[in-house]
């Protein structure tokens, strides 16, 4: 099958699953590997039928299933002296962020602003999600900020 240049060009994506306003599946990849509409496909059929925090998807339950595709942009590397330089940095509603620490590393898309708008517990939750402590701070510590074209259904669809 012949797609547009544009779905052709190798992009980052998740792919995130909400039923009945819940998260139900959330998987993608944070560097672009392969041609967004590949990535695009795997990254749905994995959100569907491998996300390990769920079962797989059910045909029952596809009809209250909303997809939303982000896209991401080449992620950036902030230079933080601290916490409180990285909290002054970051863009609440429009930064996606990568914290990294060794092998431990963890996301967040710019989407979960809408449920985490303070910036310091969307960083606290960020720091869980990546196996960190709540208040770790080193060095070491590397973080990333990146954006997203997001596309997707609402719940009143």
């Amino acid at each position: 099958m012949d797609f547009p240049p544009a779905l052709r060009v190798s992009r980052a994506s998740f792919v995130t699953l909400h039923r009945r306003g819940r998260l139900r599946g959330c998987i993608g990849h944070l560097e672009p590997i392969q041609a967004l509409v590949v990535d695009v496909a795997q990254n749905a059929f994995s959100a569907a039928f491998q996300d390990p925090r769920f079962k797989p998807l059910t045909g029952r339950q596809w009809p209250a299933v909303r997809l939303n595709l982000s896209i991401l942009t080449p992620a950036e590397r902030l230079d933080c002296r601290d916490q409180a330089d990285l909290l002054g940095q970051i863009r609440p509603g429009e930064d996606g962020l990568i914290l990294q620490e060794g092998t431990q590393r963890g996301t967040f898309l710019p989407a979960v602003w809408e449920s985490l708008p303070d910036p310091l517990n969307f960083l606290t939750e960020l720091k869980r999600k990546a196996g960190l402590a709540p208040d770790h701070w080193s060095d070491q510590l590397a973080v990333y900020r990146y954006r997203t074209e997001a596309f997707g259904e609402s719940e009143d669809t």
